[in-house]
């Protein structure tokens, strides 16, 4: 019997599932630390690819926002390690709530160029993300919460198409067309992931459709994050042109004029 029990125990270090969601992915089936092994991984690339985005906005010395915004997709990648790794529902929010923090960004650094009252919009993002962790930390609402995600994505929409139609660059224009796609993507193997699991689980191999959105949408936020600094760089007279690293990643490479600095 005291086999039985940490054998148990080891099946599922963390202990019973707690979350409120549950993907396509069999528990503990790689490790016994680690409950949906895939899902977990799968937000190392989108770790990396806001580590390089950082560096090069501060070795550029791009406004903090942009910092802050890479930040704020590691942060989200590092949450989302934290709940796969587990499935606890405390550490649910570790997931959602950095998810919600991460557009209420953009949409700051997406408005806040032709916003007059520049005081106002911080304010009222930060306390609108503060009351929503809170309010999410003691009422679990999972489609309400999906709709309201949709519906602050859905904000940023109109801003990135005045950008893209206003910017000449035919590699910024790139940029925003492979936004489009990785989200398109990501949305396709997501659904697939979440309609179709009972048919997958079947398979030999479980395609993992929610380990391919974390990629995915690692790829969109950097995409979305390099266009909006080529706009700004724009914005401010910095002559930024499109670099691609290894000769396959893009980044913005600026040439600041002295007087500007």
């Amino acid at each position: 019997m005291a086999d039985s029990m940490a054998d148990s125990m080891v099946a599922s270090f963390w202990g019973p599932v707690t979350s409120t969601t549950e993907l396509c992915e069999e528990n503990y089936a790689r490790s016994s630390y680690i409950a949906e092994f895939y899902n977990t991984l799968s937000n190392a690339p989108c770790i990396l690819l806001a580590l390089i985005g950082l560096v090069n906005a501060l070795r550029q010395r791009f406004e903090k926002r942009f910092s802050v915004l890479h930040i704020s997709n590691m942060i989200l990648s590092i949450g989302s390690i934290i709940f796969h790794a587990t499935l606890q529902h405390v550490l649910q929010q570790s997931d959602e709530t950095p998810m919600v923090w991460e557009i209420l960004l953009y949409l700051y650094v997406l408005y806040s160029p032709d916003w007059h009252y520049r005081s106002t919009m911080p304010t009222f993002l930060v306390l609108y993300g503060a009351a929503f962790a809170v309010v999410h930390f003691f009422v679990r609402f999972q489609v309400v919460f999906k709709l309201h995600y949709i519906g602050l994505c859905l904000l940023c929409i109109p801003r990135m198409y005045k950008y893209y139609i206003q910017t000449k660059d035919l590699a910024a224009k790139r940029l925003a067309k492979l936004w489009v796609l990785t989200i398109f993507l990501a949305t396709v193997c997501w659904l697939v992931d979440r309609i179709f699991c009972k048919k997958l689980s079947l398979w030999v191999i479980n395609p993992q459709g929610h380990a391919w959105w974390h990629v995915l949408m690692g790829f969109n936020s950097y995409f979305a994050n390099t266009f909006l600094m080529f706009c700004r760089a724009q914005q401010r007279g910095w002559e930024p042109r499109i670099i691609h690293l290894f000769g396959f990643l893009p980044y913005v490479k600026i040439q600041k004029s002295r007087k500007r600095e």
